[in-house]
């Protein structure tokens, strides 16, 4: 579960943004901070978290935008534009062949593993997973918006699009190396 530590700032600014997209935006930006200096502190590799990094650099500009123009248009957007920050993330590190989720799994399993080209593909499949969540959740999201559906369809999107790639995280890996297991005994 160490995967959905890093959305505690996500969802602290979907909870407190009922209260204005200034104090949402606010409130990730002062839950982000620090669990980014706690993580740092406690030795934890900058490569374990490129989520937190980003969750900051985002936080801190939809903050100053939410205050220095509290009635942009941005704000009626300002959730679906925070998973699609989210997918941004995963698929650059995607791009760049360095999966969000290797810093974080890291952090679980043994060294040996680490360069292990099944670990490599594992990762990539399921930052993968969480990409597609997020660019789906925000294609919803944005759906919601455009079309007033609401608060509850709003949470529902967002609630799916952690949920999903969450319990696939926690599965797969199972599946991946059992899969492997197979193939080697064969």
């Amino acid at each position: 579960m160490n995967y959905l530590r890093g959305f505690v700032p996500w969802i602290a600014f979907a909870a407190v943004s009922t209260a204005g997209w200034q104090w949402g935006a606010l409130a990730g930006l002062v839950t982000a901070v620090p669990l980014l200096v706690h993580d740092r502190r406690s030795g934890v590799a900058a490569d374990a978290l490129i989520l937190e990094f980003s969750t900051i650099g985002y936080f801190a500009a939809l903050t100053a935008l939410a205050f220095a123009a509290p009635h942009s248009p941005v704000r009626d957007y300002a959730g679906c534009l925070a998973i699609a920050w989210l997918a941004v993330t995963a698929w650059g590190t995607l791009a760049v062949r360095r999966p969000f989720t290797l810093g974080i799994a890291r952090r679980s399993v043994p060294e040996a593993v680490w360069h292990t080209r099944a670990f490599l593909r594992i990762n990539t499949v399921i930052t993968a997973a969480w990409a597609l969540s997020f660019t789906l959740t925000a294609a919803a999201l944005a759906a919601c918006d455009a079309t007033r559906a609401g608060t509850a369809a709003s949470v529902a999107c967002q609630v799916a699009g952690f949920v999903v790639p969450a319990v696939f995280s926690q599965r797969y890996p199972k599946a991946a190396r059992a899969r492997l297991a197979a193939a080697a005994a064969r």
